[in-house]
């Protein structure tokens, strides 16, 4: 479970309101958690995605708090389609977002109810694979999984957004105290050189090579852009930046 949810330097302001990225394709970003060892723990900046499909229909990423403010901003853009939690961390949200737009189909990725528990006590489909899904002739999918948790990364094709969760984290300096500057470093995660946290590499190291096609493959769609749940994302370049990022594997 994330841990207690507040506001935060950390984070990029203003809160909880739709950011254009391009054209189809907003960020919001939300309160900072704590999240990690006992102690101490790293301040996480939130961030979620919202892509329209052609048809007016709302793919909501990594939901974070739905406020008043923010949904009458998303009536203002669409209907509310699709609720996604990408990966077995990021799901705190999503019923919150279910019980307001009780048409919308929740997708969660595997591994997401062993670890919420009671809070996802509902009927969910599972992000199992790389298609068959209502968005595919739009956005692509694609599972990447390792030994603790499947991330489910995503691809708006018309907008060249690539969508990620966890797999990059890239946290500002002059946004964090001095000993979880050290920290962010140490973890291999601080701005502009983000990259996946070193502890979660560990739970890669044996899908290496899945994880390495997973890579090419997202390199190759060309990204222009790299949407991040947390830190500072990446506006341009994409597809260098992912090259840049994910250097320690092995790379054709």
């Amino acid at each position: 479970m994330l841990a207690a949810m507040g506001e935060h330097e950390a984070t990029y302001p203003p809160l909880n309101t739709l950011k254009p990225v391009c054209e189809d394709v907003w960020i919001v970003d939300g309160p900072t958690i704590r999240f990690g060892m006992p102690w101490p723990k790293m301040p996480f900046p939130t961030r979620m995605t919202v892509i329209r499909l052609r048809d007016g229909g709302l793919f909501i990423h990594s939901p974070t708090p739905l406020s008043e403010g923010l949904r009458r901003e998303i009536a203002a853009i669409g209907e509310v389609r699709f609720i996604i939690g990408p990966n077995r961390i990021h799901y705190w949200w999503v019923p919150d977002w279910r019980a307001v737009y009780g048409q919308a189909q929740v997708w969660l990725a595997p591994r997401i109810r062993e670890q919420a528990g009671a809070r996802i006590d509902f009927a969910a489909r599972e992000l199992a694979g790389e298609s068959g899904y209502p968005w595919d002739g739009e956005i692509d999918t694609l599972p990447v999984a390792g030994s603790f948790m499947t991330e489910v990364t995503f691809f708006h094709r018309a907008g060249r957004t690539l969508v990620l969760t966890d797999l990059i984290e890239n946290f500002e300096a002059d946004k964090l105290g001095r000993p979880m500057r050290w920290l962010a470093y140490l973890g291999g995660v601080l701005a502009p050189d983000g990259q996946m946290p070193r502890d979660m590499r560990l739970t890669y190291a044996k899908e290496k090579p899945a994880l390495k096609a997973a890579v090419e493959r997202m390199i190759a769609w060309g990204p222009e852009r790299i949407i991040i749940a947390h830190g500072r994302w990446y506006e341009k370049d994409g597809a260098a930046e992912l090259k840049r990022a994910f250097n320690w594997v092995p790379q054709s």
